[in-house]
């Protein structure tokens, strides 16, 4: 097993590549295994899958900080890949709690995490652009002063939260760039125009939400001429899972039939993925 100090270079050097760097996202440690045993290079944590997970409703702060940090915990210690978080904003207002999450990721075993500058509150989705950016910035300065390349990740969450404005987008993250990030990151684009102009705007590598439904022509081939570094799963993976779980349950309680298990993995495979 690696040490911690190894997977954050061999992290570092990922987003480094000719290639993009493409991301998937577990919900728990056994889909941690599994994505590893798949090829994956690295992983991150997904809120979404884990507010699911928890019978909570992602992006309402509904989940602790505590309770992040102990599921990315539990993932690190499932495989030998490098694993970043979504920290969603840093599970507080300041930007001292937005360093000290990036302190705790750390003692967690992570390499890399992200914060983004959406509020939790309904009534004001987005931090003002100088408070968001101070936030960056004491997040960036805690991930520097660690012994150990940490891959930060700052997120411009307009697009999620309607308000669909690419120059304030493009504004926040070539902000947050400058206050020190080292990866830049606006979940929910889906037009091709506006991910190449996002890319183009910025010199760090820009990672892409893939596998939202606006988007899903969209390749690994077609996002790396679009100037994508970095390709990330989001909830996708754990939506999958999800629907198929719904579709059999409907059959069985509708239709009194079971004929989805045709289709499935036997228990003894899905188990072998992480004990090979």
């Amino acid at each position: 097993m690696p040490t911690q100090a190894e997977k954050a270079a061999i992290f570092q050097s990922l987003h480094q590549q000719s290639k993009p760097l493409l991301v998937a996202n577990p919900w728990d440690a056994g889909t941690a295994c599994i994505l590893a045993a798949l090829g994956f290079e690295a992983l991150s944590t997904t809120s979404g899958g884990l507010a699911v997970t928890l019978g909570r409703r992602d992006g309402t702060a509904s989940i602790t900080r505590d309770e992040a940090l102990a599921n990315a915990k539990s993932i690190v210690d499932a495989t030998h890949l490098p694993v970043a978080a979504d920290l969603e904003n840093g599970y507080g207002d300041s930007a001292e709690a937005a360093a000290e999450t990036i302190r705790l990721a750390a003692e967690a075993g992570l390499v890399g995490a992200s914060i983004e500058d959406a509020t939790s509150d309904d009534k004001k989705p987005i931090y003002d652009f100088d408070h968001a950016v101070e936030r960056v910035a004491a997040a960036a300065e805690a991930a520097l002063a660690l012994p150990f390349p940490f891959m930060f990740v700052a997120r411009a969450e307009n697009y999620l939260h309607g308000r669909p404005d690419l120059d304030d987008t493009i504004r926040r993250l070539q902000a947050f760039e400058k206050a020190g990030a080292e990866v830049l990151y606006a979940p929910g684009l889906t037009r091709p125009e506006d991910i190449k102009a996002v890319c183009s705007s910025v010199s760090k590598p820009v990672n892409v939400l893939a596998a939202l439904k606006g988007a899903v022509q969209l390749s690994v081939a077609d996002l790396a001429a679009l100037g994508v570094r970095r390709i990330s799963l989001g909830s996708a993976l754990s939506r999958a899972a999800l629907t198929a779980f719904i579709r059999a349950s409907r059959e069985i309680k509708e239709q009194g039939t079971f004929t989805f298990a045709a289709d499935t993995y036997s228990l003894g495979a899905i188990t072998d993925f992480c004990h090979d």
